[in-house]
C-alpha cells in the first residue's frame, strides 16, 4: 500500500504529527484505537471522515518507520 496519498505531515497541524489527509486524525490515534481492540468497522463508524484505506495507510506508514536498520550500542 502506498500511504503517501493518505498521510501528510504539516507543521501547523497537530504539531507536525503524521495525519490522515484533510483530517486532524493522526497515525498515532489510529494505532492506539487498534491496540485497544477497536476493529476497522468500529473506527470508521466512530470517525466517518476516515475509511479502511486510511487505516491501512496508517499501518503501512508505521511499518515503514519501524523498518529501519539499527546498530546496537
Amino acid at each position: 500500500m502506498s500511504y503517501q496519498q493518505y498521510i501528510k505531515i504539516k507543521a501547523e497541524k497537530r504539531f507536525g504529527q503524521p495525519c490522515i489527509t484533510n483530517t486532524r486524525i493522526t497515525v498515532f490515534d489510529i494505532l492506539t484505537w487498534l491496540a485497544t481492540g477497536m476493529s476497522f468497522q468500529e473506527i470508521t463508524e466512530e470517525y466517518p471522515e476516515i475509511n479502511e484505506d486510511h487505516i491501512k495507510a496508517a499501518l503501512s506508514f508505521a511499518a515503514e518507520r519501524e523498518h529501519v536498520i539499527r546498530i546496537p550500542s
